[in-house]
């Protein structure tokens, strides 16, 4: 995403792209319109004419970010409710940590538990509503169930960062059977996410979202086509690709990690071995789709969603190893997001998603109080927002191939014939903030 430098004659404006310049507010692949008035002489009279001219554009860059009027400008573009200065550049990690209370670290079993109940009581519910609910009432069953289960990740999220008891043993055993009715293998994902954190938004090294290389895009016209798709109208389900991809090939795991990555798939597919035949020996394949599968495609929305929010924005930088920072890329680097106060609730505040990143080890039910303590100490820095439809609608249809200088290009401004889904996307979508 780029940004501009303009002559004070030009009215500037940055808001999300639209296949169309039509009131000065708007960009066309990737070269912003711009609204120039003047007034010119008609039969005697004065009359105000304006015209649209292409702006020439400037990458995203620290000495823009600095610029309080240019953030300002940028969140409301990009969805978001505040865009943060850059870290300065002898702010440590360490630095940010020290500020957050010791409390925030403190493991409460009784907090942890009453998660575990949250959970169960909320997919039970979710289950009843879907045996009782009309067909048309159903995809709102769906939506509640799959969302509780969203709730069995985070408590399994929390035992892997060891934040969920103090017995070690226990958030093994509890990590695995919350990843079950996911038919998530607990132990590969744990060690994927674990370099996930060390590496985040790293080029090449982290194991969650990062922007499509160019290369890659052009390497074949079907991968081509599968990327726009991907990263385009199906990007709030490509976790399932992403599950596929990164835990069930055991050439992807060092060989210390093998056997308990072993262990981990051999419950998964114990699961759907004697799981899935009595979901539907009871209720039949139609009951699968509707007790599991749909819940389970509910799930992994917000598992896409959730994980493309916390790090993707057109100026949200991807670094090479060489020139990443730990501060600069956990603070900076991760988006705090707002959503409907239930979803929260089910899914254990996992979208109070900074401090996670300062430190792994807060506990889930003690992440709001870390982000108010770095709201008090570090706010200016932070990146937040509310979940819109123009957030959504700024990452799917701008946040594709990796540029240094502009951090993103999108796959319309290199391929716009092959593009037409992201073209539908900008269109179709909803500019609501």
């Amino acid at each position: 995403m780029a940004c501009f430098l303009v002559d004070s004659i030009l009215h500037l404006s940055v808001p999300p792209r639209s296949s169309a310049c039509s009131n000065g507010l708007r960009s066309s692949n990737g070269i912003y319109c711009l609204k120039w008035g003047r007034l010119d002489q008609r039969g005697g009279k004065r009359v105000k004419t304006a015209k649209f001219v292409r702006a020439a554009v400037l990458p995203i860059s620290p000495p823009l970010l600095d610029d309080e009027e240019k953030r300002k400008q940028m969140s409301e573009s990009y969805g978001f409710t505040q865009i943060g200065e850059p870290l300065p550049d002898n702010v440590t990690l360490k630095d940010v940590m020290d500020t957050l209370p010791k409390k925030v670290f403190e493991i409460d079993d009784m907090k942890a538990w009453k998660s575990v109940f949250i959970s169960v009581a909320s997919y039970a519910l979710g289950i009843f509503l879907t045996s009782k609910a009309p067909w048309y009432l159903l995809p709102l069953a769906w939506a509640w169930t799959g969302t509780a289960a969203t709730g069995f990740f985070v408590i399994g999220h929390d035992c892997a960062h060891k934040s969920f008891s103090r017995n070690k043993l226990v958030e093994d055993i509890v990590g695995t059977l919350a990843f079950l009715p996911l038919i998530y293998p607990y132990e590969p994902w744990r060690f994927k996410h674990d370099k996930h954190h060390a590496k985040t938004n790293m080029l090449s090294e982290d194991t969650a979202w990062h922007p499509v290389w160019r290369d890659e895009f052009d390497s074949s016209p079907l991968l081509q086509k599968a990327l726009i798709y991907g990263y385009g109208p199906l990007r709030p389900w490509m976790s399932i690709t992403h599950w596929l991809m990164w835990h069930f090939d055991l050439k992807k795991f060092r060989p210390n990690e093998v056997r308990r990555v072993k262990i981990s798939l051999a419950c998964v597919f114990a699961f759907i071995a004697i799981g899935w035949p009595l979901i539907i020996y009871k209720t039949g394949i139609i009951g699968w789709f509707k007790f599991w599968f749909m819940p389970w495609m509910v799930y992994h929305f917000w598992m896409s969603t959730f994980t493309m929010v916390h790090h993707t924005a057109p100026h949200i930088p991807f670094k090479t190893s060489d020139e990443w920072d730990a501060a600069q890329a956990q603070l900076g680097g991760t988006v705090h997001c707002n959503y409907p106060r239930w979803i929260e609730i089910l899914c254990h505040d996992i979208n109070v998603h900074i401090p996670h990143h300062i430190s792994s080890r807060i506990p889930s039910y003690n992440l709001r109080a870390a982000h108010k303590s770095l709201q008090e100490n570090w706010g200016k820095y932070l990146n937040e927002a509310n979940w819109n439809w123009r957030l959504m609608k700024t990452i799917m249809t701008m946040c594709h191939i990796y540029n240094k200088e502009q951090y993103y290009i999108p796959f319309d401004d290199i391929a716009p014939k092959e593009s037409q889904p992201i073209n539908f996307l900008r269109k179709a979508m909803p500019d609501f903030a």
